[in-house]
């Protein structure tokens, strides 16, 4: 069967999605019978371009790495992400637009819309999650098709399928972890004496942190993680805000020399405790010494343990390999995932 495909965002992540997609296109085909073609790209800084026919995603790679625009590759004019989705015929989005905190806008309208319109919807934006888990998912039900949101934290590794498929009516008490890989590099290169400056660039120039990288600094992409984790595994809805992070800017390189001298080191830590029928959450750093299970946790490196009633510890940890310094390939691969998965159902 042949899947036309909508990318709502066209940055790191969704262009390695893209690549997987190409390099995976053999085995799709004889294994599952699935033959995809793409149809509409919506970017921030490069235009828009929709052909119900099938657009060139090799030129659309090659027209955004070069800076230029990609509406040459248009059938017709299209201004908006909203009008991609509605006139790609797409049977699939793939909402990667950059995370909004503090409203979940505009991914929600987008993923909203496509639900509406009959698509299969799959993310790795946070925003949605949090901001309208349950009336998507209601949506998506309705319409037969997948809300689909796997590499939302700690990318391509299964977090929410996992407590979905293997742990059936688990209550879950309590996680804590490192969530933001953006965040324990910098604190790691900053513990081998590079300036906090020169981590972030370092980031940035890897793809794991925006030009603008305050979300992660200043821990807000680790507390909508966290709220998305809520909002799913506990069942409550929650928000960022009820999280209000503290990031890193306030460690500095003496706090940082101090720490590594008495053997302990500075992590942004996620912490929820469930008690009474109220939830604790919180996001700041902290100090830690090498009794602490997320003391060797470094670099790109990032992992959770929760704890259950039926379970009282699963961890889940996404090790760095070697040479790689994560990111976008590995939450691309969660967002295939949730499109093999869709579409093989």
């Amino acid at each position: 069967m042949i899947y036309n495909l909508a990318f709502i965002g066209f940055g790191n992540v969704a262009r390695a999605l893209a690549r997987l997609l190409i390099r995976k296109q053999d085995l799709l085909k004889s294994k599952y019978d699935v033959i995809f073609s793409f149809t509409g790209i919506a970017t921030g800084r490069h235009g828009f371009a929709v052909n119900p026919n099938g657009l060139d995603v090799n030129k659309a790679l090659q027209l955004i790495e070069k800076g230029q625009s990609i509406f040459p590759l248009s059938s017709f004019h299209v201004q908006d992400s909203l009008a991609v989705i509605k006139h790609s015929n797409a049977a699939v989005i793939f909402e990667n637009s950059p995370v909004n905190t503090q409203t979940g806008q505009p991914a929600l309208d987008h993923i909203r819309m496509a639900l509406g319109l009959g698509m299969h919807a799959i993310t790795a934006n946070k925003g949605p999650v949090v901001y309208g888990y349950r009336e998507l998912t209601t949506l998506a039900r309705s319409k037969g098709k997948i809300f689909g949101f796997e590499s939302t934290v700690l990318g391509g590794a299964p977090v929410f399928s996992v407590f979905r498929e293997t742990f059936p009516l688990a209550e879950l008490s309590s996680f804590k972890g490192i969530l933001n890989a953006t965040t324990n590099i910098i604190l790691s290169r900053m513990e081998n004496g590079e300036s906090y400056e020169d981590a972030v660039k370092f980031c940035q120039s890897i793809g794991v942190a925006e030009t603008d990288p305050s979300n992660d600094v200043d821990g807000w992409d680790a507390a909508i993680k966290v709220a998305a984790l809520i909002t799913v595994l506990m069942d409550t809805a929650f928000t960022p805000q009820q999280v209000n992070p503290t990031g890193i800017r306030g460690i500095t390189p003496e706090m940082i020399a101090k720490a590594k001298s008495e053997g302990k080191r500075y992590k942004l830590v996620c912490s929820v405790e469930k008690a009474g029928g109220q939830i604790k959450a919180r996001v700041t750093p902290e100090l830690l010494d090498s009794s602490s299970p997320l003391y060797g946790v470094m670099n790109s490196s990032t992992g959770v343990s929760f704890r259950t009633d039926v379970l009282p510890d699963y961890s889940i940890t996404i090790s760095e390999r070697e040479g790689m310094a994560g990111g976008p390939v590995e939450t691309a691969y969660g967002l295939f995932a949730d499109f093999v998965n869709a579409v093989t159902q």
